[in-house]
């Protein structure tokens, strides 16, 4: 086991194999909902952990919603593709970094569905709760060909969950015989067992998702656990089509990467939002004794971080929704309607930060205190932004230069 590596890192075993197939959506939106109140106790314990806790991930286990897009055949609930935005944004009014672990970690399950069927065999029928981290930094890892597979080297930043997980989905660019060229984009499953984790993990928000860097050095990855990322543009070109048909795997991987991390930035707005309510519903002011929520400023500001965080959740969700019904048609959507949705998810995860920033600008000196949650909120949300899908600068130049005629070039979207 390589350095950086112990024995408590891994999914926690379960006493028996659960059966979720028989859930829906609305059963699995109940079971999101009932379980925000504990997550949101269990935040600031989990933000001083740095990682999704152990009584939590038992709690998610029990409940089923890290397999709410694993496959049924494997016992999962295969929902359709808006359940990875509704459930996670759910989940973070009570806790963002469980939300974003839960998202991110769920989303392995549907990707899982897309490789080779021996290996997704090799992971479920050990385990069908096995929790897989990634890292989608193309350009933090290289490979070569090898007879069989891939010879890799790289080292990875920002694992989201990666100590609660027993596999991780690394993303390479292949290099070809002359050692600069890329030719190839893979996404290569490794068992814990291969990589280290490197504890980098300080950071001043989002703190709970346990996003460590993970390295590995001359590691060969069979052909079979190496999934050729053009191959996932949407349809079912890809290996898992001989056991999964469904519209769920026909949905492109890349052009919808951003919709498993984004809802935790709705739901930590909409978790602020409900925090602030309750406050200003009774709060005087220090100095006047002033009814605050009699304040017309409070009031326009409280309507306008409404609007947001109805906006971003819309943007989000229809796109989910238009997806899983070109999915369902057998079409795969065009370049550009793919860059629009990314691009939107940009937008909405900025929204959802303008609420709350709305909020506490007219939240008062309460806010500084770290007791108050709506800190943590705002900070997450500063945290979230930070992520290179929501960059609106990068996801807006990418829309706006194919929109103008341009020559965008992604191999893998």
């Amino acid at each position: 086991m390589p350095a950086g590596n112990t024995a408590a890192i891994g999914t926690l075993p379960q006493p028996a194999r659960r059966d979720f197939s028989g859930v829906g959506y609305e059963e699995a939106m109940r079971r999101a909902r009932k379980i925000v109140p504990i997550l949101r106790e269990r935040a600031q314990q989990a933000e001083d952990a740095r990682s999704l806790t152990r009584d939590t991930e038992q709690l998610l286990h029990e409940t089923g919603l890290f397999r709410f897009h694993q496959p049924k055949a494997f016992g999962g609930m295969e929902l359709d593709f808006v359940a990875v935005v509704d459930i996670p944004a759910e989940l973070a009014r009570g806790c963002a970094s469980t939300a974003w672990n839960v998202g991110n970690l769920a989303c392995h399950h549907w990707i899982l569905g897309y490789y080779d069927p021996e290996t997704q065999h090799e992971v479920w029928d050990a385990n069908p709760d096995a929790l897989i981290a990634s890292s989608i930094a193309l350009a933090a890892g290289r490979a070569r060909k090898a007879e069989g597979g891939y010879i890799v080297n790289g080292r990875w930043p920002f694992s989201s969950g990666v100590d609660n997980s027993d596999w991780n989905m690394l993303a390479v660019t292949v290099l070809g015989d002359d050692g600069k060229t890329a030719v190839d984009w893979r996404l290569c499953l490794v068992p814990k067992s291969d990589y280290e984790i490197v504890d980098t993990w300080y950071a001043m928000g989002m703190a709970a998702t346990g996003s460590k860097d993970v390295a590995v050095k001359e590691l060969f990855v069979p052909e079979r656990r190496a999934l050729a990322l053009q191959r996932c543009r949407g349809g079912l070109e890809h290996p898992g089509a001989a056991l999964s048909t469904g519209p769920l795997f026909r949905i492109p991987i890349v052009a919808a990467s951003s919709h498993p991390l984004a809802p935790s930035a709705i739901g930590a707005a909409e978790g602020a939002y409900e925090m602030f309510l309750a406050s200003m519903a009774k709060r005087a002011g220090t100095y006047t004794g002033a009814k605050v929520a009699d304040f017309q400023a409070v009031q326009i500001k409280l309507a306008r971080a409404r609007c947001l965080i109805d906006s971003a959740r819309h943007l989000l969700r229809q796109s989910a929704i238009e997806l899983q019904a070109a999915a369902e048609r057998n079409q795969v959507p065009e370049l550009a309607t793919k860059l629009r949705y990314r691009a939107q998810s940009a937008f909405a995860v900025g929204q959802a930060r303008e609420a709350v920033e709305v909020l506490w600008s007219c939240y008062g000196a309460q806010g500084i205190y770290t007791r108050d949650p709506l800190q943590r909120h705002l900070r997450d949300l500063m945290a979230i932004t930070q992520h290179f899908s929501f960059n609106f600068d990068i996801a807006g130049s990418a829309f706006g230069l194919d929109a103008l005629g341009g020559a965008y070039a992604n191999p893998t979207m």
